[in-house]
């Protein structure tokens, strides 16, 4: 591996805030690190749409002189009082066609993409006797395009790996800066089953930018033990991390999870192509969907999670549905 300056290397640059992020998070205060690893490679599926995806998320409570209490007392629905804390996440994604190997343009199959987005969430929860309310706001801005390193990256890694070359990224979406502000509810109800714990219940959403611009509703169930020492289950994209949370020093618990969610897609800039400019483009389907399976175990200051996802097609043209999987590691630092 040549070792040249970042700005000589196209796309190196979108490595360094995720290094930046593991090295030097909140340096004096407790908080939650966690990195996830997206693929289809861990449900066995084939190199394509949805390939590849990392994210690092820093989750933490937010003492009394925090900027985003500040942004908190001027959002409507939101105050300081009720926040429970917040995250920093870093996230870069890769969406390439099935056929990697095809040199000519296939217009039938989704664009190549690469993605980097940097945000923020605000998370604050209501809890009642046998039932709690989560809520989840985030903002992200990052870019679409070369900037976003896709191509490099994927060649690079393929290179390792000797796998096969992808030869169509001169056909991917051109650089366009993104901005998106998302939104999650979640009412949770309590209840035991054969000595078990069991939480469910549904869930509501919507996204708004030129990334994506959706509106979701579904639904989850957890079961497991002492599950009052954790919440939430992870999500994938285009759903944002960072919600999934444990207590630390709590000795080992477990969870099994499920859920499905729906989305009625109003805009998708990864299937309907750049917004200023000319570019590949597909038929958008206006609804798609998701059921997730998996399980976590936790004990002391660390977490695991294991998720398989089948989503429903996302283009008119695409042959069949997809499947990936993702593998989530978190830490108390």
């Amino acid at each position: 591996m040549s070792f040249l300056p970042v700005s000589a290397r196209p796309g190196a640059f979108a490595w360094l805030p995720i290094l930046l992020l593991v090295a030097g998070g909140p340096a004096n205060a407790d908080g939650l690190f966690t990195l996830k690893s997206e693929n289809d490679i861990y449900s066995g599926g084939s190199d394509g749409h949805y390939t590849n995806g990392l994210e690092a998320t820093w989750a933490f409570q937010t003492s009394p002189e925090h900027w985003l209490n500040d942004l908190a007392d001027r959002l409507p629905g939101w105050s300081r009082n009720s926040l429970d804390g917040g995250a920093y996440r870093l996230s870069h994604q890769l969406y390439t066609p099935i056929d990697i190997g095809e040199k000519s343009l296939d217009v039938s199959d989704r664009p190549y993409a690469g993605l980097f987005t940097a945000g923020v969430s605000l998370f604050d929860s209501e809890s009642h006797d046998d039932w709690r309310r989560l809520r989840s706001l985030n903002f992200d801005a990052g870019i679409v395009g070369p900037a976003a390193g896709g191509e490099t990256i994927q060649r690079e890694l393929h290179h390792v790996l000797d796998s096969e070359k992808p030869e169509g990224w001169q056909y991917q979406l051109h650089n366009e800066p993104v901005v998106n502000m998302s939104y999650k509810t979640s009412w949770i109800a309590r209840s035991a089953l054969n000595g078990l714990e069991v939480e469910y219940g549904p869930s509501l959403g919507f996204a708004l930018g030129n990334l994506y611009t959706y509106g979701a509703t579904g639904g989850g169930v957890r079961i497991g033990e002492n599950l009052s020492r954790s919440f939430g289950i992870p999500s994938i994209a285009p759903a944002q991390g960072g919600r999934s949370f444990f207590l630390p020093d709590q000795g080992f618990g477990w969870y099994a999870f499920a859920a499905l969610e729906g989305r009625y897609m109003a805009h998708n800039l990864l299937l309907d192509g750049n917004t200023f400019e000319d570019s590949h483009s597909v038929d958008r389907e206006e609804w798609v969907g998701d059921a997730l399976v998996g399980v976590a175990f936790n004990w002391d200051r660390w977490q695991l999670s294991v998720t398989h996802a089948w989503r429903t097609k996302e283009f008119h043209a695409q042959p069949e549905s997809d499947s990936f999987g993702s593998l989530s590691l978190a830490f108390w630092y």
